[in-house]
């Protein structure tokens, strides 16, 4: 088995609460840490074949419309355990927005005044959302972690705010 790479540790991570589908996956992933850790729904199409190949999740229940379960084996478990504990290395921005930010010289005028008037409505409701999780969080590191989604969407916010109107 070769080392876990951070998509296949966030599934593992997430199916140590129990079987799911893909689509679930997905859905919790997104919910849980989309706003540090983005997880496609092609990574983890990707992903848990070759997880099950290396016999960290088995196959469990087939669900509706051929959905079909995973289960985390005492091996996947093994292996993400020793993931948690190991170095995490440096940490890598990947965003979209600020990729497009980075090339807005090439927009017109009105395609920036639309890109940044989307990504503000987007990065408020976001915010909103991170700090109603404060409200709910139910231990200090889901707090602190509601509380960093805060403070990364005010910093958006505020890059936002800072570019001048053309």
């Amino acid at each position: 088995m070769s080392e876990l790479n951070a998509t296949a540790a966030a599934l593992l991570g997430l199916l140590h609460e129990g079987p799911q589908t893909g689509g679930q996956l997905v859905a919790v992933a997104r919910e849980r840490f989309g706003s540090f850790f983005s997880v496609t729904r092609s990574q983890v199409y990707r992903e848990l074949p070759a997880l099950a190949e290396d016999g960290l999740v088995r196959l469990g229940k087939q669900g509706p419309r051929s959905s079909q379960q995973y289960v985390i084996t005492a091996a996947g478990k093994k292996a993400f355990k020793a993931w948690l504990a190991s170095e995490p290395g440096p940490d890598h921005l990947r965003s979209p927005l600020i990729l497009r930010l980075v090339h807005a010289n090439t927009l017109t005028a009105k395609q920036r005044t639309a890109l940044i008037d989307s990504a503000k409505a987007a990065y408020a409701a976001e915010h909103d959302a991170a700090r109603a999780a404060v409200k709910v969080a139910e231990d200090q590191y889901g707090k602190a972690i509601a509380e960093f989604g805060v403070a990364r969407a005010k910093a958006v916010l505020k890059l936002l705010d800072s570019i001048p109107k053309a």
